[in-house]
């Protein structure tokens, strides 16, 4: 008997020992999760040896539990509100605060390297605290789509955080005092590898300060900058010699004032390795300063450019090996065309929707169906598609199906511009799409009534069994379309839904029925049932429910006149093991039964 048991835990003990070393290697989130689960020794070890996690929204979990499940975590990427808010969908005060996070990892996390704060309210205390705290370890912060602080929080991270590789600022909401943050940070950083404040409104920088940190950090590989003129700037490329990412930089010079002969941009050169690029109101005439190096391109970014159909035909024709390219529909149909023939490595492509008002979409800036053939065709490697259509057909997208094997995400939308569709509703077309491309992990579909009917929105939840995130609106005719799509996707964790019928005793029932769903926002919201009464249905113990009544907004029209347009109401609701949450704005209502609140 005690042979036997000396022998148990001589295998027990061997077995921690072979974990011990396999575990560090097992990195996935998912693996990780099932590991966990074996037994309580493995939940252990997981704990003890995990140095990610990605927290999608920053009420499902509290600080404190984070600390007590992963103690010696390196990195963490925290979410705040939900992905609705970059559209302003979602009142900015709905909460997402980074206070009691900062907080905790001030106090807690010794071994915490990378931080990524995603769509949260930040102060500059809040800057101030972590820096004091983590600043001499910390290696990589980014405030991504985040809001509420200024640039003298920025002077903090400048100052004191000597070992940071990575500053990101892309999108944020930033206050601006002055431009001392970033001489702080060329004083103090030699080894900054990635800076961006891309797309935000600082202006106040000096050009001097980006060129020392070029001349101080030798590792510096990608900067994207906010708008400002590119002939300011060729002290710093020719300083920043490594460089392979640039983004940001405008053209003052007036196009109509320029003519190839005397396009005064023809002075600037770009550093030698550079392969990813994006520049602010790049025309036809300034764009002949890439043709040199478009052959080296990978990622092209012109969301920012004023190019036309044809200036995008010229661009694209020059660059055989681009993997990635972001851009708005007035790439039209020849655009898409040109990818096909010329940039066979394509991986992701995003076609966002131009402004009208811009006049740029002349008759051939329209994407429609012949494009996306042609693309799915031509393009066998692409793993994304982000698209605004004119136009589509089913037989478009089962091409899609047919040739885009490697397609992970895919999401369309399709414009109301156009009164007549050539081929609606799109069932078979999204059945046929989704039956083909077995990667698929996040999906978007947004039609317009009629686009996709009940019998569709069964097929989605049929052939979507790895489907993780899913976007959907407007779809189906009734709650019979909703309640036969929950009876399948598996996988979902995230729904969102825009502009749908469905009424509360349908949306609580496929809530029930979506079992591994963690996540409910449905914009659009018209109330079935006295006060929402009947979205109780979906409660449970753990999920918490939340709604936003309608309201009226101040918008800017196209003359950029200020109107009043009417927001409709919203529901949130998600998994949390914090229960339920106490920093509700006045303009949210939470839906709690008292039974569970008891609990």
């Amino acid at each position: 008997m005690e042979e036997d048991t000396k022998a148990s835990r001589m295998g027990s003990s061997m077995g921690d020992v072979v974990l011990g070393c396999v575990m560090p290697y097992i990195h996935d989130p998912k693996d990780r999760d099932a590991v966990s689960l074996v037994c309580r020794r493995w939940y252990e070890l997981d704990s003890l040896t995990r140095k990610h996690i990605t927290i999608a929204l920053c009420y499902s979990t509290s600080p404190d539990r984070l600390r007590r499940r992963f103690k010696h975590l390196e990195s963490l990427k925290l979410k705040g509100k939900p992905r609705a808010a970059m559209f302003n969908l979602i009142p900015e005060d709905w909460g997402g605060h980074v206070t009691p996070w900062v907080k905790e990892i001030a106090e807690s996390f010794n071994c915490l390297k990378s931080i990524h704060f995603r769509r949260m309210i930040v102060s500059d205390s809040d800057l101030e605290l972590l820096v004091r705290a983590r600043g001499r370890t910390l290696q990589v912060l980014k405030l991504d789509k985040c809001s509420e602080f200024s640039t003298d929080g920025l002077k903090h991270i400048g100052r004191s955080c000597r070992q940071l590789r990575t500053l990101f600022l892309e999108e944020s909401s930033i206050v601006e005092y002055d431009g001392e943050w970033l001489h702080e940070l060329a004083m103090n950083n030699t080894v900054l590898e990635t800076l961006s404040f891309y797309m935000t409104d600082l202006s106040k920088f000096k050009f001097e300060d980006l060129q020392l940190i070029a001349r101080n950090c030798p590792s510096l590989i990608s900067v994207k900058i906010s708008d400002c003129e590119i002939l300011d700037l060729l002290g710093f490329f020719h300083a920043a010699s490594g460089l392979q990412e640039f983004s940001g930089g405008s053209f003052s010079e007036q196009p109509e004032l320029l003519d190839e002969q005397s396009n005064k941009y023809s002075v600037v050169s770009f550093p030698p390795r550079l392969h990813s690029l994006g520049l602010i109101y790049m025309g036809k005439i300034e764009m002949t300063i890439v043709f040199p190096f478009a052959s080296n391109l990978k990622k092209l970014d012109l969301l920012c450019a004023l190019l036309d159909t044809e200036g995008h035909c010229l661009l694209i024709q020059r660059c055989p090996n681009l993997e990635v390219l972001e851009t708005r529909n007035v790439i039209g149909d020849r655009g898409l065309e040109a990818l096909a023939q010329n940039c066979k490595r394509l991986k992701r492509l995003r076609i966002e929707r131009g402004d009208d008002e811009q006049g740029m979409e002349d008759e051939e800036g329209r994407v429609s169906q012949r494009g996306l053939i042609a693309l799915a065709r031509g393009c066998p490697e692409l793993e994304y598609i982000a698209v605004y259509v004119s136009d589509i057909t089913n037989a478009s997208l089962e091409c899609i199906g047919t040739y885009s094997k490697n397609l992970c995400d895919f999401r369309l939308v399709l414009l109301e511009r156009e009164e007549r569709i050539t081929d609606l509703p799109l069932d078979n077309g999204v059945r046929a799409l989704l039956r083909g491309c077995e990667k698929l992990r996040r999906f978007a579909l947004y039609l317009r009534p009629g686009g996709l009917t009940d019998v569709g929105l069964g097929y989605i939840g049929q052939y979507s069994p790895n489907i993780r995130w899913m976007l959907l609106g407007p779809v189906g005719d009734s709650d019979a379309g909703l309640l036969a799509f929950s009876r399948g996707c598996p996988s979902l964790q995230k729904l969102e839904m825009r502009g749908c019928c469905f009424s509360d005793c349908a949306l609580a029932a496929a809530v029930m029925q979506l079992t591994s769903l963690r996540f409910l926002w449905v914009q659009g919201y018209e109330a079935s049932s006295p006060g929402g009464c009947e979205l109780l249905a979906m409660a449970r113990p753990f999920w918490n429910i939340e709604l936003i009544p309608s309201r009226q907004v101040t918008v800017s029209n196209p003359d950029g006149e200020a109107v009043l347009q009417e927001h409709k109401a919203h529901i949130i609701s998600y998994y949390s093991l914090a229960g339920p949450r106490t920093d509700f704005p006045d303009n949210v209502i939470p839906l709690y039964p008292k039974k569970l609140v008891a609990t």
